[in-house]
């Protein structure tokens, strides 16, 4: 009977805390996914992914019951230069028509301090998996003052090391680490 009364608790308790996640949608005009690499010492070129879709579910009393699952299609690539574009998502690097996406699932969210996450998950690019830790700020949790309806702000921070996502090509002149910034403004998603 005890224990029967335990697992009720138990599953009722978990209930109740998949129910405080909210679904959020992110604003993809207010969302960047930007990526900064030495370019034979000389440069730190900057990058982006103009497109990001994402699941997000987000719990504002308790953010480490959060979770995130975002899917960047690798044809969204921009560094404002066609040509290298064009050679990053060919097979010397991305191979985009092999690889056409590039994902992060979150495994753990934990609290760092005031306003300050750490989101662990798995990044796959390049048909690779590895497991990275995200740097989050809260920006802002509130009422957004156009929509009228709840949002919230983020921005995140990683280094990853593309030789470990088989994407080393030109390595050491082309810096192997990579920073990987990204800014997140999001809505409660609609019922």
């Amino acid at each position: 009977m005890f224990k029967r009364l335990v697992l009720a608790s138990l599953l009722a308790v978990a209930a109740f805390g998949a129910q405080a996640a909210d679904r959020y949608t992110i604003d993809p005009t207010h969302t960047q996914v930007e990526f900064t690499y030495s370019h034979f010492g000389f440069s730190n070129i900057t990058g982006r992914f103009d497109t990001v879709e994402s699941e997000f579910l987000f719990d504002a009393q308790d953010p480490t019951q959060s979770s995130v699952k975002v899917t960047i299609p690798m044809a969204s690539l921009s560094t404002g230069v066609e040509k290298l574009d064009a050679h990053l998502l060919n097979a010397d690097f991305f191979d985009a028509e092999k690889f056409p996406t590039a994902t992060f699932t979150s495994t753990a969210v934990t609290a760092a301090g005031e306003g300050q996450l750490k989101v662990a998950g798995d990044l796959t690019i390049h048909g690779v998996t590895r497991p990275v830790v995200l740097d989050v700020t809260i920006n802002k949790i509130g009422e957004h003052p156009m929509a009228k309806t709840p949002a919230a702000g983020f921005d995140a921070r990683t280094v990853i090391k593309r030789s470990d996502f088989g994407v080393g090509g030109y390595a050491p002149a082309v810096s192997d680490e990579v920073t990987i910034e990204i800014t997140v403004e999001s809505r409660l998603a609609k019922p």
